[in-house]
This record gives C-alpha cells, sequence and structure tokens, in this order.
C-alpha cells in the first residue's frame, strides 16, 4: 500500500510538473512579424495572430510635447484633435464614425516623445482602416475653422482636468521645477496663451514636418497575413511624399547638484500634498528593469515595503508611480528618450486617525521623510519636491488635523498660483500629504 502511495504521488508530482511547464510555454508564446521599410521611409511591423478575427492598426509619429519651440508650446497635442476634423476624402469625424459603425474602436494620444493614432476593426475592415489612416497622414485639412474649434477643444479640456481640478496644476510644476531643459520642461497640453497665438501657417508647416512618412511607424497585429497585407499597406502609404528629416531636439539636461523644492498654493486643494521625484536613467538602458523592479518591491500592492511602513500606522495615503509613468497618468512613456522622473505622493485622509497627536509621536511629515528615505540620512541631488497646499482664504476645508511645517522644513523655492472654480461639479479624492523634514 505504501509503495502503491508513493508510486501515486510521484505520478502526480511528474504531472504537475509537466502541466505547470505547459502552462509556463502557454503565457510566453514567440511573436512572429515581419519589419519592412517602404520607398517614402514608412516603417511598416506586421504581427500575424489568428486567434480571433480582429486585427489592430496604430500609426507613431515621432513627435511629441519635446519637439516644440518656445512660444508655441501644446502643438503635438493640439494636432491630436485636428487629425479627426477631416482629410481630402474624409469629412470632419468621420473617421471615428466609420471605425465605430463598422464595429471598431479606436483612439489617439500624445505624451513628450510620440503621438499615437490606433483603431481595432474586424479582420474584413483592413482596407478601411489603412485608407483612413493614409489620407489624414497625406491631405489633413487644416483651415481657421478647424484650427479654431479644435484649439477651444483643447482649451476647455485645460481647463477642465488641470486649471479647475484640486492638484492640477501640481505635474505641470514639478516638470518645471526638475527639468532645465525646455523639451521636457513645459507640459503636454501647453499653454493658454501659446495655444491662442497658433496660425493655420505654423500648423501646417508643423504638419509637414512632422506628420510625413519617414517620421512614423505604421503596425498591424492581429488577423491578417504578412504579405498581402504589405502589398496593401504599399497600395496606400507608399505614395506619399517623404519630408525632409525633422530636426534633431537636443534633450540634454545639466546634472542636478542640490534637492529642488517648491510650494505650491491651489485654492481648489483641501487638504496638502507632497510629490517627490527623482531623476533615473532613461528607458531601454541597463538599470531601467532594475528601477522597475525596485518600484514593485516599493510599491506594488499592499504587501509593498512603503505601504507597510506608512499605512498602518499613519493616516497618509500613498501613490508611488512607476518611472514610465513619469509622474502623470496622461504620459505613460513620457521622457523615454531623457531622464526619466520616479515619483512618490504621499496622502493624508480626511478623517483619518492622526497618531501624531500624541506625545512624543513623529508628526506625518516626519514618517513620510522617514519611510521614503529610510536609507539616506538626507535627500539626494536629483530630488525635487512640490508641497501642494490650499491658498490662504480658500473655504474651510473637511475637518482633518493637517501636519504643520517648521521654518527649518519650508521649501527652499516657493511659487503661488489661484484658481477660479468654473461652477461646474469637481471630482476630488480627497487627498493630501504631509510636508517633509531636512
Amino acid at each position: 500500500m505504501r509503495v502503491v502511495f508513493i508510486t501515486r504521488l510521484a505520478a502526480a508530482s511528474l504531472c504537475a510538473l509537466f502541466a505547470w511547464g505547459s502552462l509556463s510555454a502557454a503565457t510566453t508564446p514567440k511573436v512572429e512579424f515581419t519589419d519592412t521599410r517602404l520607398a517614402n521611409g514608412l516603417r511598416v511591423i506586421i504581427a500575424p495572430d489568428h486567434h480571433a478575427p480582429v486585427f489592430s492598426i496604430a500609426v507613431n509619429y515621432d513627435v511629441g510635447s519635446r519637439n516644440e519651440r518656445q512660444g508655441r508650446t501644446g502643438f503635438a497635442h493640439l494636432f491630436e484633435h485636428m487629425m479627426f476634423k477631416g482629410s481630402a476624402n474624409v469629412g470632419a469625424f468621420e473617421h471615428p464614425l466609420l471605425v465605430f459603425n463598422n464595429g471598431g474602436n479606436m483612439n489617439g494620444t500624445t505624451n513628450k516623445d510620440r503621438t499615437l493614432y490606433f483603431e481595432t476593426l474586424p479582420s474584413n475592415q483592413l482596407d478601411l482602416a489603412l485608407f483612413l489612416e493614409a489620407d489624414r497622414m497625406r491631405s489633413l485639412d487644416i483651415t481657421r475653422e478647424n484650427l479654431d474649434n479644435q484649439r477651444n477643444a483643447v482649451q476647455e479640456e485645460r481647463r477642465l482636468g488641470l486649471d479647475n481640478q484640486p492638484y492640477g496644476r501640481t505635474n505641470e510644476v514639478l516638470d518645471e521645477l526638475a527639468y532645465d531643459n525646455f523639451a521636457y520642461e513645459h507640459s503636454v497640453i501647453g499653454s493658454m496663451q501659446d495655444l491662442n497665438a497658433a496660425s493655420v501657417e505654423d500648423v501646417a508647416a508643423f504638419f509637414k514636418t512632422y506628420y510625413a512618412p519617414n517620421n512614423a511607424v505604421l503596425s498591424l497585429a492581429g488577423d491578417l497575413e504578412p504579405a498581402p497585407t504589405l502589398a496593401k499597406v504599399r497600395k496606400y502609404f507608399e505614395s506619399i511624399p517623404r519630408q525632409p528629416a525633422a530636426p534633431a531636439v537636443d534633450l540634454t539636461e545639466p546634472r542636478q547638484t542640490a534637492e529642488r523644492r517648491q510650494s505650491l498654493d491651489d485654492a481648489l486643494a483641501r487638504l496638502t500634498r507632497l510629490d517627490i521625484a527623482y531623476k533615473v536613467p532613461p528607458s531601454l538602458t541597463p538599470d531601467d528593469d532594475a528601477l522597475s523592479v525596485l518600484t514593485t518591491v516599493l510599491s506594488g500592492g499592499r504587501s509593498s515595503r512603503l505601504k507597510n511602513s506608512m499605512m498602518p500606522t499613519t493616516p497618509l495615503g500613498l501613490s508611488n508611480g512607476n518611472p514610465k509613468a513619469a509622474c502623470s497618468p496622461e504620459r505613460w512613456t513620457a521622457a523615454a528618450r531623457g531622464k526619466l522622473l520616479s515619483c512618490r505622493t504621499s496622502t493624508i485622509h480626511a478623517g483619518s486617525p492622526d497618531s501624531s497627536t500624541r506625545p512624543g509621536s513623529p508628526s506625518p511629515g516626519e514618517r513620510v521623510v522617514r519611510s521614503l528615505s529610510a536609507s539616506n540620512s538626507e535627500a539626494p541631488p536629483s530630488a525635487c519636491q512640490v508641497r501642494t497646499q490650499r491658498s490662504i482664504g480658500s473655504p474651510a476645508p473637511v475637518s482633518h488635523t493637517a501636519p504643520s511645517c517648521q521654518p527649518s522644513e519650508l521649501p527652499i523655492a516657493s511659487k503661488t498660483a489661484a484658481y477660479t472654480s468654473t461652477g461646474r461639479s469637481v471630482s476630488a479624492s480627497m487627498r493630501a500629504t504631509a510636508c517633509s523634514t531636512r
């Protein structure tokens, strides 16, 4: 009986081992793809995947806010909007309409390094997707009416998402504080003044320079065959003329030799928030994978080091940014070619018990810094801190015990900004952070 039991146990173990091996192999499939350069410089990547009768197409233009010049910020993001206003054979907003009516979805995104447009459609709609993308790459409808319309849309997006949101300006100020090079210093959405200054001639020149086939990568993945798909790509795209190479962008960033701090008054903030960012190497460098692992160890879930060291005993909410996120939800791969920012945002939730009221207990601010800088006696020279706080004279916040900064804790530099609410409903997480100590 004992021999039979051991034999069965061994057999079960072998089955489990083989099952695990099969599962591991199934979760790491090899991606087959072709990589072709057309005569006009367009790079085409095709990856067949026949698991479902759908495909996705993405056109990535090598242009982001880093390519903008001073006085003309917000152009890359403005163009993302302009690309849906029609082209020679497609009317205004017919592009999304045609995609949706044929069972697909689509969108576009802009960050500091690139502008991306993508669609997912049934596999029998490949010609439609190629036609739509090629037509707007070839002949975008750039008119004063379209420019004014989308300029107003972008400005309203800024009012709604930044200027009239609690902590809406914090990420902008953090970039301005952290970077000295204008390419990454300014925000993707740009300023109201620069958007107002944009002319039709400016937009046309921007389009000719950056929306060229030799400045783009076209990727297709899904239920398609490489050879006939490439033939269709050539049919729709290869006749689009190439343009002179876009001017190179200087991404050189002077070495930061001392910690930087800034204080921001926000009339819409109900609690204080502290953002700490560290400059780390760019993506695709040897340290990139190690930094991803470090971020997971520090902030990956409820068992992470930082959350375990702060959340159980303090009224602090903690948000830890992935370095690839470059501190902002709108820029998941921003600063991929220059220095990244790895962000840590510590917050105090309204109504949480404040253990710092006990005699001898450290303040929330002290606990934040002790947790974030446990292995350093002082902040590294690559660190940047932005403290966002409620403006003096603004409405009383919800009841909480806010930390106070001693003179030695005050930020090195200060800047104030006031915001006016438009009266629309504003959704906020009601988060805040303590000030740091030195």
